[in-house]
């Protein structure tokens, strides 16, 4: 059968759609592009935001416009809370955020018989076990996922994303670089180390071991092989983390640290677990440790009750941190979230005017970092052509484009000439 799927959302997403793409294929599917005509179309739905919802519920209204007969599936994080919102728009299979596999069969199912719509959803706070899926993706992908945390126990007062997945469950080390070496073998140059919240990883196996632990073995591991962190809680970085993570030659230094506000009564509001002081330690013991380490982070400007001098606090405070990049975010209402029911919802208008202002100065702050980049060489993955040129990625995930030939899946040493809108632009050294 053709099969085509769409992915909205974070990496942990994407990489449960490597996961299913790859059994599909073992049975015996095929894999189409979600604009042609398909048998069934599987949707991986978001849910961070209420933009979101309204985005998965637009791609689930186009996939049965373009082939009414074919099987619609929806699985993921809006599917797990808002179930029955979901099987209104009439779809096929209801799925949620756990039993990939067990999706896949009943996908089948309603690809032989065209019974009666499925709604299958668990209750994903008990939930106590790691699913483990096969880590990996397509051919001719440079690098890949390695998913080794899954939940969150942080309950900050906006997300909703505790209650579709659970709390903190981890993939164990030894099968964590099992897995890293499969990829290795299978011809991957890079790994990304993501999960819902992996500075949490080893909380919940109970022996002693932290995100650095997994780090090292990983590392260690497949030591041709880039690591790359995903999101990081402020905390994860001590001078410990630092100093064991800097004698690591194959760790990226790239460290997005999740901030959401520059002000103390601001991430009060929000339940955040550290202030300002403490964050901006992080961001400290990093540049210390580290050269020129690539910093970035998340943003929601418009939180309830944010004043507009709680607000130029956060101005202040990203200008000191110096981000090398960043994404800013409107507050988006969810309901369920304590944050919903807040007093003080500030306007939309405010909201966009605000972010307007914060991307300006971190649009500042990614100049500067870039500019202070040119005349170094850089090693660079080279993944694709753009305009003309190729492009890959630095060990801090900087975007860096260069004239060359078959360059798919290489690393070479590139010198840095100039700045583009976001990106390098250099010449490869032979």
């Amino acid at each position: 059968m053709d099969i085509a799927i769409y992915t909205l959302g974070c990496k942990v997403n994407q990489y449960e759609t490597q996961a299913m793409e790859q059994e599909l294929l073992r049975r015996g599917h095929t894999l189409v592009p979600f604009e042609d005509l398909a048998d069934a179309y599987i949707i991986n739905t978001c849910t961070v935001t209420a933009v979101s919802d309204k985005k998965c519920r637009n791609v689930i209204r186009r996939a049965k416009k373009m082939n009414p007969q074919a099987v619609v599936a929806v699985c993921g994080c809006y599917a797990q809370t808002e179930p029955e919102a979901v099987a209104a728009l009439g779809v096929d299979l209801v799925s949620g955020t756990a039993g990939r596999m067990a999706f896949l069969d009943l996908l089948e199912e309603q690809l032989a018989h065209h019974s009666a719509p499925i709604v299958q959803v668990d209750e994903s706070l008990r939930r106590r076990e790691f699913e483990r899926l096969t880590a990996g993706g397509q051919q001719g992908r440079t690098r890949a996922m390695l998913k080794v945390e899954d939940g969150c126990t942080n309950f900050c007062t906006y997300c909703i994303i505790p209650y579709a997945r659970g709390p903190v469950r981890s993939l164990p080390l030894p099968e964590a670089v099992a897995q890293a070496k499969d990829l290795e073998a299978q011809g991957y140059r890079e790994i990304v180390l993501t999960g819902i919240e992996i500075s949490s990883w080893g909380r919940d196996l109970k022996e002693g071991q932290t995100l650095i632990d997994l780090v090292e073995a990983l590392c260690h591991a497949v030591p041709q092989l880039r690591v790359r962190l995903g999101s990081l809680e402020p905390r994860t970085i001590t001078p410990d983390f630092c100093q064991r993570a800097a004698a690591l030659p194959n760790l990226c230094p790239h460290f997005h640290l999740s901030m959401q506000s520059g002000c103390d009564e601001t991430l009060k509001r929000m339940n955040r677990k550290y202030d300002t002081a403490r964050y901006f330690q992080s961001v400290q013991w990093l540049g210390e440790t580290f050269d020129r380490p690539a910093i970035t982070t998340d943003l929601i400007v418009g939180f309830p009750q944010e004043t507009e001098e709680e607000f130029g606090q956060t101005l202040d405070f990203i200008r000191r941190c110096a981000f090398s990049s960043m994404h800013i975010f409107p507050y988006s209402r969810r309901s369920g979230t304590p944050a919903a029911t807040m007093a003080g919802q500030i306007p939309h208008a405010v909201q966009e005017e605000r972010a307007h202002r914060a991307n300006a100065v971190a649009q500042e702050m990614e100049q500067a970092y870039l500019q202070a980049l040119v005349g170094s060489t850089l090693p660079v993955l080279f993944e694709e052509v753009k305009d003309g040129l190729w492009q890959g990625h630095a060990p801090n995930y900087v975007a860096v484009r260069a004239q060359g030939e078959e360059l798919h899946n290489q690393l070479r040493q590139v010198t840095i000439t100039g700045v583009g809108d976001g990106i390098l632009l250099g010449e490869i050294q032979e």
